[in-house]
């Protein structure tokens, strides 16, 4: 006997997690399947800026481990500029303790779960769970991350490219907690397509840098270079581990009849931070919604998932690919607008929540934001 349902999530991590919480509040039957067993491990820097908490459809503050209110940006481990923000503007959290945290709220809404689960695609809408039970679901939604499976299965995606990522833990002891606690530290102009990062957590700080996928084997040196600017090395470093960055070129198919994709399966990452918490959490708001359009017959596909994740993040997105050219091109000059207390002021705004793209920004705030799009041309 095939179980029916009307969505299927793969991939619980927050935009599988927080997708099938707003549909089960919202009373469509829905179940979750992940091949892992939570709590589990996830690399990731694990900020949440105040703009994607503020779209989280549940407050993390149990599993935040601190809070940012001072931002400093160096230039290649020389010039330094060090802004404070009005109220914190990036939460601190594990991937461990989040996912599980959204996962049980997921559960609690009224969400069925099945951790530990494998799922083969069949026609039809037709899953197949470890090989033998069979459901079927009105909508699939495709949330298993950068290396998942849904995509491919279901025809969507394709057009992406990815950065990476390599990372570790220094615990407090090995870096002063005192110096860096409540303080997001971003490295600039050291790493083709990227950067590096040190951000404080509950017992560790985060130690990472990420860059174009190509770049991949330096990493390890860009790493070593990261940790001696802070005195320390690398081989102090705990689970020390690489991940990729999907990004998604314009025009990507992410959804079609039945089917879509949310999050990183959807290679909604933003491209000059590497941060997807914000985008998981607007992409699996919009996936609800077109998913409770579809239950109720207003519509009779998914398509229009599409153009809403477009028209929410599209402008986000094409001022922040012209800022990562610009650091790649012109890194001097760019840093140069970087550290203007100007645009500071658009960024803390940004990263608030309070202006949805810099074209959103007026009178002279939009003087340095002009000048890095024109770098970025």
């Amino acid at each position: 006997m095939v179980k029916e349902y009307d969505a299927v999530v793969v991939g619980a991590g927050p935009a599988g997690s927080t997708t099938a919480l707003r549909l089960a509040e919202a009373g469509a039957k829905v179940l979750v399947v992940d091949k892992a067993r939570f709590p589990r491990d996830k690399p990731c820097g694990g900020g949440m800026t105040l703009r994607a908490v503020r779209q989280c459809p549940v407050d993390p503050s149990p599993v935040v481990e601190d809070k940012v209110d001072v931002v400093e940006l160096r230039f290649r481990y020389d010039e330094s500029v060090v802004r404070h923000a009005k109220q914190p503007v990036v939460w601190m959290t594990q991937r461990r303790r989040l996912d599980a945290f959204l996962l049980d709220a997921a559960r609690e809404r009224g969400a069925d779960v099945r951790e530990e689960t494998r799922v083969s695609f069949e026609d039809g809408n037709v899953l197949v769970l470890n090989g033998t039970e069979r459901v079927r679901a009105t909508a699939i939604v495709g949330a298993d991350g950068a290396n998942g499976m849904s995509a491919k299965a279901l025809g969507l995606g394709g057009g992406i490219v990815h950065g990476v990522a390599y990372e570790g833990n220094a615990a407090w002891g090995v870096l002063d907690r005192d110096r860096y606690k409540h303080r997001a530290i971003i490295e600039l102009a050291d790493i083709p397509g990227g950067y590096g990062w040190v951000f404080a957590k509950g017992d560790h700080a985060n130690v990472g840098v990420g860059a174009w996928l190509d770049e991949g084997p330096k990493l390890r040196e860009f790493l070593d270079r990261l940790c001696e600017a802070h005195g320390i090395e690398a081989s102090q470093l705990d689970a020390l581990r690489g991940h990729r960055l999907p990004l998604r070129r314009p025009g990507t198919t992410i959804a079609g009849r039945q089917a879509l994709l949310v999050g990183d399966a959807a290679g909604l990452v933003d491209p000059t931070s590497g941060d997807g918490m914000y985008e998981c959490f607007v992409s699996s708001a919009r996936a609800s919604e077109a998913i409770l359009d579809l239950l109720a017959g207003r519509t009779s596909t998914l398509v229009p998932y599409e153009a809403a994740v477009d028209a929410a993040l599209g402008p986000l997105h094409k001022a922040s690919w012209k800022l990562k050219i610009a650091l790649d091109r012109w890194p001097r000059a760019s840093w140069r607008v970087a550290r203007t207390r100007l645009l500071w002021s658009s960024v803390e705004r940004l990263l608030s929540g309070e202006i949805g793209a810099p074209g959103d920004e007026h009178g002279l705030a939009r003087i340095p934001l002009r000048a890095l799009s024109v770098l970025g041309r």
